[in-house]
């Protein structure tokens, strides 16, 4: 199952796809945890090493491979293959993690005022493309904030967009155009999480919100001290307090997702 996680930055993106990521492999899945976030701390949620971190080198950061990738020969400034080779890319910078999961860290595509950075972008995409496609693995993507990535199609080919709300109109606002542009690229399995919801009255606000949207709200996760308080210790949640509210019911969330990956593909 290929799964993508969206929503406005500080949602709690990372805290969701980490998590779940941990918990699939727990239950001996293969898993493959992509960063596609320019500010890459999906590193953090898993729980990776830190000398494994400090060698990591984000793939559009790296000028070379872009390069040898994308470049066509004798063609002129501005010119590249928009289709390159990636297929080795995953298993050649993936890097192990806890649990036996893996990730890889792609992380984000600057917007410079003259446009987007084409090269980068296509290799991005392409890699994207052929992890949702090509592999067998449980993929979890922590995608960028904001809307850039279903801008530059790097989202075909998911099985499940999970779009990840905090009880706010900004955050939700975006989560609209979010579930929009999944449906428009013909993404099926769309669904909202609502995260750091304080009480009742703040899931009825939601709930009115998007009485229209043809979307429920799938689950909500509960505001928990002790997310920060382990992002202040650098441990990763799961493994600073796994019986914390928001960890229970994180557990609880990865439930439904099991059950809807044999409706989908296992039975």
């Amino acid at each position: 199952m290929k799964i993508a996680v969206s929503g406005k930055g500080g949602v709690g993106k990372t805290l969701v796809a980490g998590t779940l990521a941990r918990l699939f492999a727990k239950d001996k899945y293969n898993v493959l945890a992509i960063d596609n976030d320019s500010a890459m701390n999906l590193s953090y949620t898993l729980g990776i090493k830190q000398e494994i971190k400090d060698q990591i080198t984000p793939i559009s950061e790296m000028k070379d491979l872009v390069k040898e990738r994308t470049e066509v020969k004798g063609a002129g400034p501005g010119v590249y293959n928009i289709n390159p080779k990636v297929s080795d890319i995953p298993d050649k910078y993936k890097v192990n993690g806890p649990n036996g999961l893996e990730l890889l860290v792609l992380g984000g595509i600057e917007e410079p005022a003259t446009g987007c950075l084409c090269p980068e972008n296509a290799l991005i995409r392409t890699l994207l493309h052929n992890l949702f496609v090509q592999r067998d693995e449980v993929i979890i993507v922590d995608f960028e904030a904001g809307l850039e990535h279903l801008g530059r199609g790097t989202a075909k080919g998911i099985d499940v967009m999970l779009v990840i709300a905090e009880p706010s109109q900004k955050s939700l606002d975006l989560c609209k155009r979010i579930i929009d542009l999944s449906r428009k690229l013909g993404i099926i399995n769309i669904y909202l999480v609502a995260n750091k919801v304080i009480d009742d009255s703040q899931l009825e606000i939601i709930f009115n919100r998007i009485e229209d949207w043809d979307i429920p709200l799938y689950h909500s996760i509960p505001y928990d001290s002790e997310v920060g308080q382990a992002d202040l210790k650098g441990i990763p949640p799961i493994d600073h307090n796994p019986d914390s509210k928001a960890m229970v019911s994180i557990k609880k969330f990865y439930g439904k997702l099991k059950k809807l990956k044999q409706e989908l593909f296992d039975l």
